[in-house]
């Protein structure tokens, strides 16, 4: 083999090894990190590979600025620009972990949830969807009966099986199989919790109201869809992107179907609050944290309960009984 062979066989082999490492890292992930080597080398003029002190530095400069969530995912990217290139970890010293838990002592920050989208509010939403579809139909506004199909087939499935925003701009339509009179099945690739990527099968069922699957297939039936990603970007001329909708975009489109439904203080809700209004609600309605959990994914049951909102935030149910006093008809926290 010829010095030019062995060379371009070498360059092969390399642009190879850099796929499948750009492939074990998720693409939300890749552009977190290399955002946040870019704050600490640009931003703040650190040098690379760094020291332990220069770490425990940078912590501290931004600890008042900063959440403590985003300073560990920080972390996290330092350490992983380390271990890729063959360097010790500075961020497991001892001076970087103590910075780390005083920030936490000094900056307490209460956790901001998502508020979760009740049963109630769902009905509302979808009503006021239905309502502006029958107005465009009625019309023959093509761009406006797409995005109304769209947005109900995604609040009902994105509700209804508790899905991310990053999941509900995954789903393809070769992965998603209906079952007439009985559910559909929803082939995912890879999940936030499948480590080594699996992949995972989801069920959704037929429902007399609500349901996610009639919804699905009048949207796929409209758009015309036979293959590629479910939800994508429609332009004012009804013209659809081959393209996903991007998972962060979803907020947005959410919050603003909230405000124009009526719904109070829809700034408040996020993708998120479809995954937690339909745990709440399962919770009310006396499912157990382990069906609960198979049924979403949920692998810790830590993040199963963070999504729950009881019924009766303030124990006054509970309480009442143990009193021996009538309990007034227990209310989801929406209702209050």
């Amino acid at each position: 083999m010829s010095d030019d062979e062995i060379s371009r066989e070498k360059a092969l082999t390399t642009n190879n090894l850099d796929r499948y490492l750009q492939a074990a890292t998720r693409d939300n992930t890749q552009r977190s990190y290399q955002t946040a080597i870019e704050h600490f080398e640009v931003s703040w003029g650190g040098f690379l590979p760094a020291t332990a002190d220069s770490i425990a530095r940078y912590l501290a400069d931004h600890a008042d600025t900063l959440a403590l969530n985003t300073l560990k995912q920080r972390l996290a990217a330092l350490a992983q620009w380390h271990n890729d290139q063959g360097f010790p970890d500075p961020t497991k010293a001892p001076i970087v972990k103590k910075v780390l838990k005083g920030i936490r002592e000094l900056h307490p920050v209460q956790e901001k949830r998502a508020r979760p989208l009740q049963l109630d509010q769902m009905t509302q939403l979808i009503r006021w969807i239905e309502a502006s579809l029958a107005i465009a139909e009625s019309t023959g506004d093509k761009g406006a009966q797409l995005t109304h199909a769209r947005n109900r087939a995604l609040v009902l499935v994105g509700f209804w099986r508790g899905f991310r925003s990053d999941e509900l701009s995954r789903l393809n339509v070769e992965n998603i199989h209906v079952i007439p009179g009985e559910g559909m099945t929803i082939y995912l690739p890879r999940t936030k919790g499948d480590r080594l990527n699996r992949g995972a099968t989801y069920k959704a069922p037929v429902l007399r109201r609500l349901c996610p699957v009639g919804a699905y297939q009048d949207w796929i039936a409209l758009a015309g869809l036979k293959g590629g990603p479910v939800f994508r970007r429609i332009n004012r001329w009804g013209q659809l992107a081959d393209a996903p909708l991007n998972p962060n975009s979803i907020i947005a489109l959410l919050r603003r179907l909230f405000a124009a439904a009526g719904l109070a203080e829809p700034e408040r809700y996020s993708s998120h609050s479809l995954r937690r209004g339909f745990a709440t609600w399962a919770n009310a309605n006396q499912w157990d944290v382990k069906a609960l959990m198979e049924y979403v994914g949920w692998k810790d049951i830590k993040s199963a309960i963070r999504y729950i909102d009881s019924a009766d935030p303030y124990g006054q149910y509970r309480i009442d009984s143990a009193l021996g006093i009538p309990p007034k008809t227990l209310t989801s926290p929406s209702q209050e």
